[in-house]
C-alpha cells in the first residue's frame, strides 16, 4: 500500500541534511541524500522526512532486518519476550545476560538501544518542529503534521520512560556540532512524575489535532487521534502503578474511557487471525511492512527444526501454566480437571493460537518434541536448531508463508503497537484499583475473555478487589502474550522480584508406550535472576562518558 512505501522505502530522506556552504571546487550536490534547503522547500518532502520519523536507526547486530527499528523492539529476531518469563531466545542472542542478572551499563545485550535510538528521533522531530513554520503549506496540513511530530516523539518519550524511570527532556531544543555540548541541559534528567506529565502532555495536545480516521489523505500506519489517547491511557496506567506513583487511577481509567467513548474500536472475532492482517478494527496503531520492505522472517526464524525453522523464541513452561482451562479454572485449582500427562487437553482457546506443543497440528502434520525419535526435539534433523523449552511460538505466525527460503515473500505481519483490547484491559485494571470490581469492569474483562473464538467463562461474580486485581493480571499475561508488555507489567506492579527469579522452565516429553508420553518439568535456562536494581535499565556506559558523567546513572548500576 501507499503508506508502506512512503514510510519504509524513502529511508534516503532520514539519511542526512546537509546546509549549502560557500561555493568551491569542492562544492557538489550528493546525489545519495535530500538537502535540508530541498525538503523544507517542498512541503511533500518534509512531509515525507516526517513519515521517516516513525524509523530510526539499527544500533547493534541482528537488528532491523528488512527495515530499520521503529519504536520498542517489534519483530527481531529476539523478541522483548525473551528477557521475561514468556520465552527463552534458543541461540542466547544477547538475551540470557538480562535473563541471567547480568545487565550491566557496559553489558546490556538486546536492550542497550533504547536510549541513543530514542533520543536521536526527538532530535530529529525538533528539528521538522523547529522548522515547520518556514515551509509552505495549508494550515489544516500544518496543524496535523505538528501533531503528528508531537506525537511520534512523545512515543519516544513512552519508550525511555518506561525502561528508565525519569528522563532528559529536551523540549524543542536542536542541538547540533556547533552547539554548547557541556550544557549541563543535555544531562539534567527530570523527576519521573516531570517526564510522565510532559509526555501526556504532548500525547493530550496531538490527540487534538490528529485526524480520527486512517483514509486516502491520512493512510494507515500514520497516528490518529485514538493512537494518541490510547498512548496516553497507557502511560497513566504506568504512572498510577506501585513502581511510578507518578499518577493517579483514576486519571488512568478516564484516560482509556475516553479511547472506549470513541465508539470507533472493537475486538475482532479471530484472535489468531488479528496479528497477520492490519484490516480490522482492533488495531488502533501499528507497524506496518511491504514486499521490499519486510521485517524478519518469523515462520523460519521461529520454526520447529523439524520443518526447516530455527527455534528462535521458544515459550517457557512458566507461560503455558498461566492458560486457564477451557471451564475457566487455573491448572493449580484441584477442581480444574487439569491432568499433568494430558497437559494441553482442554485449554483457554488462546493457548493453542500462541504456543506450538507436543501434538499441536501444524502445516498438515502435527508437532512432535518427544524422545526418542520427534522429528522437533533433539532426534530430529539440525537438532541444534531444537528447542530448548519443548514449546515454539505460534503467536503471530502465517501459515502460507512458507519456511524454506522465505526472503521475497514473508515478513509482512503487522506489529500491533496499541489495539483495542489493551485499553479494556487498562481500563479494568485502573477502575478496578480506583474503586473497586464494580460492573464496568466486569464487562471490560468479560468482552475479552467471551471473544468469539475464545469464549472463555466470565468471571465469577462477587470477586474482591484483590481477586480481581489477580484476574486482570492473568488476563493480561495471556491475551497480550509475547506483545512486549509483559516485562513492564511486571515491573510496574513490583512483582517481577518473583515472576523473573522463578527458573525459565520447560518440557522432557518421552514416549512411554505407543502413542503415550509423559511429561516432565525441566530447568531449560539455568541461573536466572533478577535484582531491585533491574526495575529500571542502566544508561549504557558510553552515554555516561560522553556527558563527563553529568549524567546521572540509575541506583545500582
Amino acid at each position: 500500500m501507499k503508506t508502506s512505501h512512503i514510510i519504509y522505502s524513502m529511508a534516503f530522506v532520514a539519511a542526512g541534511l546537509f546546509s549549502s556552504c560557500k561555493k568551491d571546487y569542492l562544492n557538489i550536490t550528493p546525489t545519495d541524500r535530500v538537502l535540508s534547503s530541498a525538503v523544507l522547500s517542498d512541503s511533500s518532502l518534509f512531509e515525507n522526512y516526517i513519515l521517516n520519523r516513525y524509523l530510526s536507526i539499527t544500533m547493534q547486530e541482528k537488528e532491523g532486518e528488512g527495515t530499520n527499528p521503529g519504536f520498542g523492539r517489534g519483530f527481531e529476531y529476539a523478541l522483548w519476550s525473551s528477557i521475561t518469563d514468556e520465552s527463552m531466545y534458543n541461540n542466547d542472542d544477547n538475551t540470557w545476560v538480562i535473563q541471567q542478572g547480568q545487565l550491566a551499563p557496559e553489558n546490556t545485550g538486546i536492550a542497550g538501544t533504547i536510549w541513543g535510538r530514542s533520543y536521536r528521533s526527538i532530535r530529529e522531530c525538533n528539528y521538522a518542529i523547529n522548522n515547520i513554520d518556514s515551509v509552505v503549506m495549508s494550515v489544516p496540513l500544518h496543524k496535523r503534521l505538528l501533531a503528528e511530530l508531537r506525537f511520534i516523539r512523545a512515543y519516544r518519550y513512552h519508550d525511555l520512560i518506561r525502561n528508565y524511570g525519569g528522563v532528559v527532556l529536551m523540549g524543542n531544543k536542536e542541538y547540533n556540532l556547533t552547539s554548547d555540548l557541556t550544557d549541563p541541559a543535555l544531562f539534567k534528567r527530570a523527576t519521573l512524575q516531570e517526564s510522565m506529565d510532559y509526555a501526556v502532555a504532548e500525547l493530550t495536545a496531538a490527540a487534538a489535532d490528529l485526524p480520527v480516521n486512517n483514509d486516502g489523505t491520512w493512510q494507515s500506519g500514520r497516528a490518529t487521534q485514538g493512537a494518541a489517547l490510547a498512548l496516553k491511557a497507557r502511560l497513566l496506567l504506568y504512572a498510577a502503578s506501585p513502581l511510578y506513583k507518578a499518577g493517579t487511577w483514576q486519571a488512568a481509567a478516564a484516560a482509556a474511557k475516553a479511547v472506549m467513548d470513541m465508539s470507533k474500536y472493537s475486538l475482532t472475532d479471530d484472535y489468531s487471525q488479528l496479528f497477520l492482517k492490519s484490516d480490522n478494527n482492533e488495531i488502533i496503531f501499528a507497524r506496518q511492512y511491504a514486499v521490499g520492505a519486510r521485517h524478519v522472517c518469523l515462520e523460519i526464524s521461529n520454526g520447529a527444526n523439524g520443518y526447516g525453522g530455527w527455534a528462535g523464541n521458544t515459550p517457557l513452561q512458566n507461560m503455558v501454566d498461566a492458560y486457564e482451562m477451557k471451564n475457566g479454572k487455573p491448572i493449580t485449582d484441584a477442581t480444574s480437571g487439569y491432568d499433568p500427562q494430558k497437559p494441553y487437553d482442554n485449554r483457554d482457546a488462546r493457548f493453542y493460537a500462541t504456543i506450538l506443543y507436543n501434538g499441536a497440528p501444524y502445516r498438515g502434520a502435527t508437532v512432535q518434541t518427544f524422545s526418542p525419535g520427534g522429528k522437533d526435539g533433539k532426534d530430529g534433523p539440525s537438532n541444534w536448531n531444537a528447542s530448548k523449552t519443548g514449546y515454539y511460538l505460534r503467536k503471530f505466525m502465517d501459515d502460507k508463508n512458507p519456511i524454506d527460503n522465505p526472503w521475497d515473500i514473508a515478513g509482512l505481519q503487522p506489529w500491533i503497537y496499541l489495539r483495542y483490547a489493551e485499553v479494556l484491559l487498562n481500563y479494568a485494571e485502573a477502575q478496578n484499583e480506583a474503586v473497586g470490581p464494580d460492573a464496568s469492569v466486569y464487562d471490560a474483562i468479560n468482552k475479552i475473555r467471551r471473544r468469539a473464538s475464545v469464549m472463555q467463562p466470565v468471571l465469577t461474580p462477587g470477586l474482591s478487589q484483590a481477586d480481581m486485581r489477580t484476574a486482570i493480571q492473568r488476563e493480561r499475561q495471556v491475551e497480550l502474550a509475547y506483545e512486549e508488555h509483559r516485562f513492564y507489567d511486571v515491573r510496574r506492579w513490583k512483582i517481577a522480584n518473583t515472576t523473573e527469579n522463578v527458573p525459565a522452565y520447560g518440557i522432557d516429553v518421552s514416549v512411554t508406550a505407543p502413542g503415550v508420553y509423559k511429561y516432565t518439568r525441566k530447568v531449560a535456562l539455568g541461573g536466572r535472576l533478577f535484582s531491585d536494581k533491574n526495575y529500571w535499565l542502566p544508561i549504557p556506559r558510553a552515554e555516561i562518558l560522553a556527558s563527563n558523567k553529568k549524567l546521572e546513572q540509575n541506583p545500582g548500576y
